[in-house]
């Protein structure tokens, strides 16, 4: 016969590891948008685009690639442009805050991309369930720096 002592363990450590599962099987929007600026830094388009829908916003604000951009076409071009000018890059994410309710989500953040240049950028990212529907992409030279994820 197990003691209670026993018994008790059995559960907590099966809570546990249910828990633990459950984490790491749904991925966060801040999970998903660290995912995302990791894929520029990489400059890998593919990981890039699968984020938008057919109805995603780009709002790309500041440099040669200011605009509005609608569309998961359109916005894979620009990154296709992006990525071919600038190569790998190193990315420092620092700051990044979610606020959400059942209807959607947002992620911001300030990131860094260090590669043929150095471009700080403000990042807001809209999410409804795990899509990019909303992107912008603000150019801050004077983005303040501290600590990172």
């Amino acid at each position: 016969m197990k003691s209670i002592f026993t018994q008790s363990y059995y559960v907590s450590s099966a809570l546990v590891a249910g828990l633990m599962a459950a984490t790491t099987a749904f991925a966060g929007p801040v999970d998903n948008a660290k995912e995302h600026f990791d894929a520029i830094g990489a400059s890998n388009v593919n990981l890039i685009a699968q984020d938008y829908t057919a109805d995603s916003r780009f709002y790309w604000i500041g440099g040669p690639l200011d605009g509005d951009y609608t569309g998961a076409q359109a916005i894979r071009d620009v990154w296709e442009k992006f990525t071919k000018a600038q190569g790998a890059m190193k990315v420092k994410v620092e700051h990044i805050e979610e606020a959400g309710n059942p209807k959607g989500t947002t992620v911001t953040a300030n990131v860094v991309f260090s590669g043929k240049a150095t471009i700080k950028v403000r990042y807001v990212l809209t999410y409804r369930g795990d899509k990019l529907i909303a992107e912008t992409w603000q150019i801050a030279p004077k983005l303040a720096t501290g600590s990172a994820y």
